[in-house]
């Protein structure tokens, strides 16, 4: 080889990792620079963003450990600070006191929006004003709501009867991946009036959905702590080419789901009482075809889906694990069951005990209420949320916010707070939610579990 072309060639190689130090200076530099280090009136920083990636696996517990030092604290990024906090006043601030000083930001908006798009998770203003009105009407309709239940309690009769299958088989199972199935077939019937069949595994196509959909909400995620997503989208590599690919594959998916409702809608016109979300919303679309179009229409349904999936399965997992840890918790629930239905209920067959659960017994479980609610303080559906602030901001504890930082609250690490629940916050007790053998409401900026109801409610 000719020394020239030698001598070239180890020049270009030497400068790849000088040039990648000089970029990682001056990522550093703009993240530190201009935020205000050594001043008490912001929370103590502790450390960039990206640092979280070191601990992503095990994010949560990281974060609890530091907020028990202090309970609000700050991580940097590039152009804004990442807030945390566990105070239930900061909460109750960015949330109901101060609302309208703080919004989902541009920041939360460019991470989410590939696969959320404009839908009520991702919008601001008046769209998400818009549809939060055509979506609180749609789902207050009494025809909605009586399709909802029937479908959730047929999927839950026939996740009883292929779990008792594996039993009698003496098989193994995975129990999270079965409730999420479960769960993605019923949150399918109602949201688009289609069998996915994902729980009996009879759809081949319901399965590509259902992993592209996890893969792509995971990938979402951890754009929050990896500071090259941008550049990593913008090249089309790594984690964001397989997020692209994803996203492709869930469009594809639904925009077909949607043409062949549109083509039975236009079948069925004599049947005015449409039972599925999306049959809902396209009967909708009519009065307004240029704002209603088709990328909208995916987006509220993604949206829904995303809220009603992921949290149903993961908190009922939680419960059933808990439950399996505590067998004295497990029996006063058989119990209670026993008392408020009859001995004859572990007798029934599983479609006809589901159609024994009514509203008015549930309101009767006060036991099997508590214990549901006290697997949502330990392991929320969804462990940390938050806002952007829209100018600068003080919180009550005396923190100063400045415009763009994002306030995040940790629903996860607040059941964990001795301050807020006592020396035995960490223990699973459902007996502190009852008095008197009946369910006590806790505040919501206590007990955040339920934040994302609250979020899409709270601006009426």
């Amino acid at each position: 080889m000719d020394i020239n072309v030698l001598s070239a060639t180890l020049y270009s190689v030497a400068l790849v990792p000088l040039a990648l130090s000089i970029a990682f200076a001056l990522l550093l530099l703009k993240t530190f620079t201009g935020k205000s280090l050594r001043s008490s009136k912001y929370p103590p920083v502790r450390g960039a963003v990206f640092v979280q990636l070191v601990h992503f696996n095990r994010l949560y517990d990281y974060l609890t450990r530091l907020v028990r030092r202090s309970p609000t604290i700050r991580f940097l990024a590039l152009d804004q600070s990442e807030i945390y906090t566990v105070n239930p006043r900061n909460v109750e601030h960015i949330l109901k006191t101060n609302f309208d000083k703080y919004s989902k930001g541009k920041y939360n908006e460019g991470i989410m929006k590939d696969l959320f798009g404009e839908g009520i998770f991702v919008a601001d203003g008046e769209k998400w004003k818009k549809q939060r009105k055509v979506a609180s009407f749609e789902f207050a309709t009494r025809v909605l709501r009586d399709f909802s239940c029937r479908m959730f309690r047929k999927n839950a009769a026939k996740l009883v009867k292929v779990v008792e299958e594996l039993s009698v088989a003496s098989e193994g199972f995975d129990m999270q991946d079965m409730l999420m199935r479960c769960t993605l077939d019923s949150i399918f019937k109602v949201g688009f009036g289609v069998e996915l069949n994902c729980l009996e595994g009879s759809s081949q196509e319901g399965r590509v959905f259902m992993k592209a959909f996890d893969e792509a909400g995971a990938l979402t995620y951890r754009r929050y702590v990896d500071p090259s997503w941008q550049l990593k989208r913008f090249l089309n590599i790594g984690s964001e080419a397989h997020l692209r690919k994803n996203i492709k594959l869930i469009d594809n998916f639904v925009h077909q789901l949607i043409r062949t409702k549109k083509n039975q809608l236009a079948e069925q016109r004599e049947h005015n009482d449409k039972e599925d979300i999306l049959s809902r919303f396209l009967l909708e679309s009519e009065k307004d075809p240029e704002n209603m179009n088709e990328k909208y229409l995916r987006d509220v349904i993604l949206n829904f889906m995303i809220a009603g999936k992921d949290t149903s399965a993961n908190t009922l997992s939680w419960f059933l694990y808990m439950l399996c840890k505590h067998p004295l918790v497990q029996q006063k629930i058989v119990e209670e069951i026993k008392h408020v239905i009859g001995d004859q209920a572990s007798e029934a067959t599983p479609d006809s005990f589901v159609e024994r659960i009514t509203d008015p017994v549930l309101d009767q479980m006060h036991y099997l209420h508590a214990t549901l609610t006290e697997t949502l303080r330990l392991y929320p559906a969804v462990p940390l949320d938050g806002r952007c602030a829209e100018t600068d901001d003080v919180l009550p504890d005396g923190f100063h916010v400045k415009k763009g930082d994002n306030v995040n609250y940790l629903a996860y690490s607040m059941g964990r707070m001795h301050n807020i629940w006592g020396e035995d916050a960490e223990d699973f007790k459902p007996e502190r939610w009852l008095k008197d053998g009946i369910f006590q409401k806790e505040s919501p900026f206590k007990f955040v579990a339920f934040h994302v109801r609250f979020f899409i409610l709270s601006w009426s």
